[in-house]
C-alpha cells in the first residue's frame, strides 16, 4: 500500500528505501537481455560483477553473478557478448543502488558466436599454435608477393597500388577466393597452399576489406588457421579495419590493420630507402675523412720527429761514433801489437842466451866422439882416436895424441 506523507508528516529516508525494496522484490525473477560491457573478477571474492546494457536505448544495469554459475558456462562470457540474464532485481537500501542478481545466463545471437570464437581461440592457443616463437620475420625485399584476395576487389587494388608505389619493381602472384561465404574458408586454404608451394613466393598477403562479424568468420576458420600455422612461407594478415581480429590475425607471423598497411609492411618505400642508403654514404664518407685525418695528423706527427725531419743527423752521429771507435780500436790494437813485439823480442834474447851457438860463439866448443856421443871425460878416449871438435861455426876433425887428467895439467 501506498506511504501517507505529507509537508507536516515526511515519511524517513528508512521508510522510502524500504518500500522501494518492497516493491521491487514483487517484481520476483525475470529474464533480461541485453549486451555485457564490463566484466569485474575481484581477488577473494566468490562473486563476479557485471555491467548489462539495453542494445537499443542507452540504459545499463548492474549485475552480480556467483563465480560458481559465470566460470561453469559452456563458452565464456567476454565484453561485448550478448546475453540473456535469468536473475532477481534486488535494491540495496544501504546504499539506494538497485542491481540485478544472476542465476542463470545464456548466450544468444552474436555474443554466442563471439564466446564459440572464444573457445576456439583458447584451444589453438594450447596447442601453442599462436606463440611468438612460431612467428617469421619477412623478407627486407621480397622477389615476388603472393596475394589471396576476392576478384577485382577493393583490397586487391589497395594492396597493389600502395605497394608498386613503394617499390615499383614489385612482381605479385595473385591467387582469387571467394572472401566470404560459406567456400570463402576452402578457397582460401587452397589458394594459401599454392601460394606456399610456388618456388618464388616470398611472402603471403591475405587481404580482404571491412564487415561484420559474420562475414569474417571464414578467416577464423579452424582448418585456415592450420593451414597458416604449418606454411614455410611467411603469411601476413589484412583481413577488415582496425578493430576486426579473426583469428588469422593471431597465427599469421605478421598482422596488418588494413589492407594498405599490408602493402606498407611488405615492401619497403624505395624514396626512404634511398634516404637511407644516401645518409648511410654520407656517415662512411664523413666516418672515412674522420680516419683519414687522424691518420694524416698521425703522419705529420711522425714526420716532425727529428729521425724522420732530418735522418742526415742520425747518420752523421752514428758516423762520428763509428770514427771514434776505429780510431779507439787502432790506437788499442797499436799498443797491444808494441806490447807483443816487445814480448817476442824481450823472449827472443832469453832463447838466444840459452842458446848453445851463443855459448860456442864466446869461445867454447863441443867434443863429440866417432859415434856424435858429446865426450865429457878423458876415460875410453885412447891415444890416436878420432875426434869432432864443434865451434861456432863449423865442425874440426882432430885426432887425439894424448890425454892428461885435471891434476897433471896442474903439475905442468
Amino acid at each position: 500500500m501506498a506511504l501517507e506523507t505529507s509537508l507536516e508528516k515526511p515519511a524517513p529516508v528508512r521508510a522510502i528505501a524500504n518500500a522501494i525494496s518492497g516493491w521491487i522484490d514483487r517484481l520476483g525473477a525475470v529474464w533480461v537481455e541485453g549486451q555485457v560491457t564490463q566484466i569485474s573478477r575481484r581477488p577473494g571474492l566468490q562473486t563476479v560483477f557485471l555491467t548489462l546494457r539495453d542494445s537499443v536505448a542507452d540504459i545499463s544495469i548492474p549485475v552480480t553473478c556467483s563465480r560458481v554459475v559465470f566460470d561453469g558456462l559452456a563458452t565464456p562470457v567476454t565484453e561485448g557478448a550478448s546475453v540473456v540474464i535469468h536473475g532477481r532485481p534486488t535494491y540495496y537500501a544501504n546504499r539506494g543502488s538497485l542491481s540485478l542478481q544472476a542465476r542463470e545466463i545464456r548466450m544468444v545471437g552474436l555474443g554466442e558466436l563471439l564466446a564459440r570464437l572464444e573457445q576456439r581461440r583458447q584451444l589453438l592457443a594450447a596447442e601453442g599454435l599462436f606463440e611468438a616463437h612460431r612467428k617469421r620475420r619477412l623478407p627486407t625485399l621480397p622477389a615476388r608477393v603472393g596475394l589471396v584476395t576476392a576478384p577485382r576487389s577493393a583490397a586487391e587494388r589497395d594492396v597493389i597500388d600502395n605497394a608498386t608505389r613503394r617499390w615499383p619493381a614489385v612482381v605479385f602472384e595473385v591467387a582469387h577466393a571467394a572472401m566470404q561465404g560459406q567456400r570463402s574458408a576452402a578457397e582460401v586454404i587452397e589458394a594459401v597452399r599454392r601460394l606456399d608451394a610456388h618456388p618464388e613466393v616470398d611472402v603471403i598477403v591475405i587481404a580482404r576489406g571491412g564487415g561484420s562479424v559474420e562475414d569474417l568468420l571464414p578467416f577464423s576458420d579452424e582448418g585456415l588457421i592450420r593451414v597458416v600455422a604449418a606454411a614455410r612461407t611467411p603469411v601476413v594478415s589484412a583481413i577488415g579495419h582496425e578493430p576486426d581480429t579473426p583469428l588469422l590475425d593471431y597465427v599469421a607471423d605478421l598482422r596488418a590493420s588494413t589492407p594498405t598497411d599490408a602493402a606498407k609492411q611488405v615492401v619497403p618505400d624505395m624514396a626512404q630507402e634511398r634516404a637511407r642508403v644516401l645518409e648511410a654514404r654520407s656517415r662512411l664518407r664523413a666516418a672515412l675523412d674522420r680516419r683519414l685525418d687522424r691518420a694524416q695528423g698521425d703522419l705529420d706527427t711522425l714526420r716532425a720527429r727529428p729521425a724522420l725531419a732530418d735522418p742526415h743527423t742520425l747518420l752523421d752521429d752514428r758516423a762520428a761514433e763509428l770514427d771514434d771507435w776505429r780510431h779507439r780500436m787502432r790506437r788499442q790494437l797499436g799498443h797491444r801489437l808494441d806490447r807483443a813485439h816487445d814480448d817476442v823480442r824481450h823472449h827472443r834474447a832469453r832463447v838466444q842466451a840459452l842458446s848453445p851457438l851463443a855459448t860456442l860463439q864466446r869461445g867454447y866448443a863441443v867434443l863429440q866422439d866417432g859415434d856424435g856421443h858429446v865426450v865429457t871425460s878423458i876415460e875410453g878416449i885412447a891415444a890416436g882416436a878420432p875426434l869432432s871438435v864443434r865451434v861456432a861455426d863449423g865442425r874440426i876433425r882432430v885426432t887425439t895424441t894424448a890425454t892428461a887428467t885435471a891434476t897433471e895439467e896442474s903439475h905442468d
